[in-house]
């Protein structure tokens, strides 16, 4: 759908390449337009000063078919056994998805790719790809606009009012969405240079992905399945928790007990994926698609689809010998994405809070494409990236000093730091709510001078984001305390901001439409203190491009702001 011709590089260009490649230091192979890069675990490690593999590796090396088709035939025979024994429809949906997913994965170690490639080429090719770019760009350009256009009043007209929602509700949540658009257009860089293709699809992913959950059967299961799933799985840190805390104290969910013992247990465990490289599996797989669908440099790609799962900051790291190398636009694009959506690692603590796990899953899934089609608007790309026409994802240093022993050892480093990273979350968390109110105090205290009685941060600002709240369709007798919740993201963080909206739901509750939006506007990490976080990790990575990282850092945490709101206004269409 993207119609950017790509330009050759220059013989600079060529030479920051190679200076990439040697700086990954394993010697990988990097794959170039339309594949994505080999999982680093797949390839060699040429360092003649590695140590000699350990009799495990070499074991596994050696017997890697007979152990990988053991594995697929133990799955095939629980998933007869379980399909046999199991009555009810929905656990044999679930089992049967799950079980094919891992047999079709290790099918593959030894299937090629081009057995499903080829067929889908040829039939895509001469079917689609090559009758809709033998049309003129404008014309491919309009023919995108209409789409575009049809989804969105489609959705918010084509289906039944919600109880306590009206037709005039929905349409404000359009009109906030254009006006959205119209004001990060006005605000662009060098509006000649945005690739509207890419904006486009955007766009049409974050309305599809919408109506698909919201008002799809099918996709509400799916996704409520993977929420629930995944709220499972962190509520497991509970019984641990136990162990050192009576049941009592466990039961009352503390923020300190329940909360931060799932962030620790959640980071020991991707740690541990990454160490068996299944998390740059995942990743490079959402990369691709992210890539071939909206032509973005595979940086780009890469940092955005990895965005939600493993959260700002840390996303860039997968493409680490490349951050000094971005463009000031990928730059943008990758703090952008960091801000617009949340970590698995803090899942399980918003729905500890009583956030429905589906709107937090479905919310960081839409601001994916949205903060790609904001930050290309905002800052469009004037240069030619390093990755242009390529996926690649870094595993990090191959030194055999540095890199843990076995998966156990990765867990237990991964735990360390867990625990460092809740305890910043704590720390944070404590700190940022007592400047809130030594601020709230002097204001209140000056505010009596002037006969106001409730003069606090979160009023004043809550009142700059009335229009807004407005716009994204919230009903106009809840919109100022909708804004204060907005108000308390930006300035403290969006832990606050739900603890806030957990409060407001016992004492006077939300309407539930009002309540599902404001739970789509709070996810994400757009807030001061993420700013310090995104700015300290880039500059990190990339010395040379500091000055760039803290300049465009506030723009990137606005786009990312606006990207939460956008989300929440395509939910307001819906229900």
């Amino acid at each position: 759908m993207a119609d950017i011709a790509y330009e050759p590089r220059s013989e600079k260009q060529e030479a920051d390449i190679e200076k990439a490649s040697a700086g990954s230091d394993d010697g990988r192979s990097k794959t170039h337009v339309h594949e994505v890069a080999p999982l680093p675990s797949q390839q060699p490690v040429q360092d003649e000063q590695d140590e000699p593999e350990s009799d495990g590796s070499q074991f596994y090396a050696k017997y890697r078919p007979f152990i990988l088709v053991a594995v697929a035939l133990v799955i095939l025979g629980w998933w007869i056994s379980a399909t046999v024994l199991t009555a009810t429809r929905h656990r044999w949906i679930v089992q049967t998805l799950f079980a094919w997913f891992f047999i079709l994965i290790i099918a593959f170690r030894f299937i090629p790719n081009s057995v499903v490639t080829k067929p889908v080429a040829a039939v895509w090719g001469p079917a689609v790809s090559k009758p809709f770019f033998a049309l003129p760009r404008i014309a491919r350009l309009a023919a995108g606009w209409l789409c575009l256009l049809g989804i969105i009043f489609g959705s918010a007209f084509g289906f039944k009012l919600e109880q306590g929602t009206t037709y005039g509700d929905r349409a404000i949540s359009v009109l906030g969405l254009f006006v959205f658009q119209f004001c990060l257009w006005l605000a662009s860089r060098n509006r000649s240079l945005i690739p509207w293709p890419t904006v486009i699809v955007g766009l049409f992913f974050q309305q599809a992905v919408a109506l698909f959950v919201l008002k799809s059967g099918a996709g509400y299961s799916i996704f409520n399945w993977i929420a629930t799933l995944a709220s499972d799985f962190l509520s497991q840190a509970y019984p641990a928790a136990g162990f050192f805390f009576d049941t009592e104290t466990v039961n009352k969910h503390w923020f300190f007990v329940n909360t931060l013992g799932a962030i620790i247990f959640f980071i020991a465990f991707v740690q541990m994926m990454y160490y068996l490289g299944v998390m740059q599996w995942m990743i490079s797989k959402f990369a691709w698609f992210f890539f071939k669908t909206m032509n973005i440099s595979g940086a780009e790609a890469v940092v955005a689809a990895a965005s939600p799962w493993i959260g700002q900051g840390e996303s860039a790291c997968l493409v680490r010998p490349y951050v000094d190398l971005m463009t000031e636009s990928e730059i943008h694009l990758t703090m952008t994405s960091g801000f617009s959506t949340i970590a698995g690692s803090v899942l399980g603590a918003y729905i500890s809070l009583g956030v429905p796990p589906q709107n937090l899953v479905t919310s960081s899934v839409m601001s994916i494409p949205a903060s790609i089609a904001i930050s290309k608007i905002r800052v469009p790309e004037t240069e030619e990236p390093i990755t242009r026409g390529r996926v690649v994802v870094d595993r990090g240093s191959e030194d055999r000093k540095g890199r843990p022993a076995n998966a156990l050892h990765a867990f237990s480093n991964g735990a360390t730091f867990g625990l460092i990273v809740a305890g910043q979350i704590l720390t944070n968390v404590l700190t940022i709510l007592a400047l809130v109110n030594v601020i709230n105090g002097l204001l209140t205290w000056i505010g009596r001078g002037f006969g106001i009685h409730a003069l606090t941060l979160q009023l004043v600002i809550g009142y700059i984001f009335y229009p807004v709240t407005f716009f994204m369709g919230v009903p106009r007798a809840e919109i100022l305390r909708v804004s204060q919740l907005l108000a308390t993201k930006l300035i403290a963080n969006e832990f606050v901001a739900y603890l806030d909206l957990k409060q407001i739901m016992l004492d006077d509750p939300l309407s539930p439409r009002a309540y599902t939006i404001a739970t789509y506007a709070l996810c994400g990490f757009a807030n001061l203190g993420s700013l310090g976080i995104q700015i300290g990790v880039l500059s990190a990575l990339a010395p040379s491009r500091g000055r760039i990282i803290a300049r465009i850092a506030l723009s990137a945490m606005i786009c990312g702001f606006l990207s939460t709101m956008q989300t929440a206004g395509i939910a307001g269409m819906l229900v």
